[in-house]
């Protein structure tokens, strides 16, 4: 009897753990991070990076970005004059968006964005971000796995359960593949869909999207497999910007 009743405390506080962790990982939205946080990281960030990253000086490359990133905020029906936007010196194929109405484009992306098209492209996936909140999707669900690993772990230590640290970081490899990076692929094709609908919107062609991430894929070789990437591979991502300009 006494034995019995070992086994059912066990198997309920796996149960219950196993239920904490199905709850993180199936949650569309988690909010743990409040907005107001949010912006003020996204201020930081922005302060730090120009603070180590001179501008470029390149005026008419900066010129041209300020010209593609105010149409397109105008028509994510945004003020351009409420936003900062910055050409940064570097060879680094990247741009970003922050919380905060700050968007950030490094010059090495424009040997990749080969006319304006291209660039409002990436400039409105950035903004696709912002509007979506993703920052706070992300920051949330790393919270929530911390959380929910430390929650599970300690169920399974006042359980007695064998291999407990086992079990726990069997439960750790389960969220980081079924929470964090599909949502963070899923965040991706999100941001590409906004980006199309701004970036048409805006008078630019959608189509050059795909050609963005032709020449993307060109640049970057040797890329890990989809599976373990946080980003949709650029075939994938063009099969799905193809069927989202056919879909508008």
């Amino acid at each position: 009897m006494c034995g019995n009743r070992t086994m059912n405390r066990r198997r309920f506080l796996m149960l219950s753990a196993l239920g904490a962790t199905a709850t993180t990982a199936g949650c569309d939205r988690i909010d743990l991070v409040s907005d107001e946080q949010v912006r003020e990281m996204g201020v930081a960030a922005w302060r730090d990076i120009s603070a180590r990253t001179p501008a470029s000086a390149n005026r008419e490359a900066a010129a041209v970005l300020e010209e593609v990133a105010g149409r397109v905020l105008a028509a994510a029906g945004e003020s351009a004059a409420q936003w900062q936007v910055r050409l940064f010196a570097g060879n680094e194929i990247n741009a970003f968006a922050l919380p905060g109405n700050h968007i950030g484009v490094f010059e090495g992306m424009l040997r990749v964005t080969r006319n304006p098209d291209q660039l409002a492209a990436i400039v409105g996936h950035e903004i696709g971000h912002v509007k979506a909140e993703h920052s706070q999707e992300r920051m949330s669900a790393a919270l929530a796995k911390e959380y929910g690993l430390n929650f599970v772990f300690r169920l399974l230590q006042i359980g007695e359960v064998e291999f407990a640290a086992e079990i726990a970081a069997a439960l750790g490899l389960g969220l980081e593949y079924g929470v964090l990076l599909p949502y963070s692929r899923r965040q991706e094709l999100e941001a590409d869909e906004y980006g199309i609908g701004v970036m048409s919107t805006a008078g630019y062609r959608p189509e050059e999207a795909i050609e963005l991430w032709r020449n993307m894929d060109a640049a970057v070789p040797g890329r890990a497999p989809e599976f373990l990437a946080t980003h949709p591979a650029p075939t994938s991502r063009i099969e799905q910007i193809e069927q989202i300009i056919a879909d508008t």
